[in-house]
């Protein structure tokens, strides 16, 4: 029996109780007495947005609309609000340009894109300083890896002119291998059926991707894919 008597263990948890409780009341204290609403307290350094990505490399993509800028670790706007910046509303997980679900640096690079005169875009890089690295040339390119990537290259050339005297050209596209200087450093195949008309235009898929420094792998015909080595660290 008790008989009225408190023992030393309740006696602890009482005074551990005590202390915990007057260690929450202090620590609320400075709050509670201040002047400042939580809104003063929270003040926002970059307010308005639509969406805020994680970081990458020191900087976060921050949205606008349909517009995109980056901040630095500081909350600081580094790079202002653009509409070339790269992003897709729902990705795909083909790679290439549709995997990018908000934008973001690889290797010191930010996809970034351009409209040709039919309104389809092209792709290429900009550095953390906002400045166009390589040129938006191609239908279809991924982040950098260790210094390289893939892409697709199209050259457009001048035909001459139709009956409604219109520009007409003609287009050849070859797959790519390409460095972080913008240089097509491996050709890896043709590609074709790819129509630059607005109105029927998809995004073609990447059939290519770098498995190591001298190791592709290549879809080819039916669909089928092949490991080719090549000497891209010679050239």
């Amino acid at each position: 029996m008790n008989h009225g008597y408190t023992t030393f263990s309740q006696t602890q948890k009482t005074s551990n109780m005590k202390r915990k409780g007057l260690i929450v009341l202090l620590f609320l204290i400075p709050f509670f007495g201040m002047s400042q609403s939580l809104e003063e307290l929270n003040k926002p350094i970059i307010s308005v947005l639509d969406e805020v990505a994680p970081f990458y490399e020191g900087l976060a993509a921050v949205r606008k609309g349909d517009k995109w800028g980056f901040i630095d670790e500081k909350g600081k706007l580094v790079i202002d609000f653009r509409n070339d910046i790269a992003w897709n509303k729902e990705v795909s997980k083909e790679g290439g340009i549709a995997s990018i679900r908000h934008p973001y640096f690889k290797e010191g690079l930010c996809v970034i894109s351009r409209l040709t005169e039919e309104g389809i875009p092209l792709y290429g890089f900009m550095n953390t300083k906002g400045e166009t690295v390589i040129e938006p040339e191609y239908i279809n390119i991924s982040p950098f890896e260790n210094g390289k990537t893939v892409g697709i290259y199209g050259k457009k050339s001048f035909r001459g002119k139709n009956e409604f005297q219109l520009n007409i050209y003609d287009y050849s596209f070859t797959e790519v291998v390409v460095n972080n200087e913008g240089e097509m450093i491996w050709p890896i195949q043709k590609r074709i059926n790819i129509l630059m008309s607005k109105s029927r235009y998809e995004l073609p898929e990447l059939h290519a991707k770098i498995l190591a420094d001298d190791l592709l792998a290549v879809k080819g015909k039916n669909s089928l894919w092949k490991v080719v080595k090549t000497d891209i660290n010679k050239s």
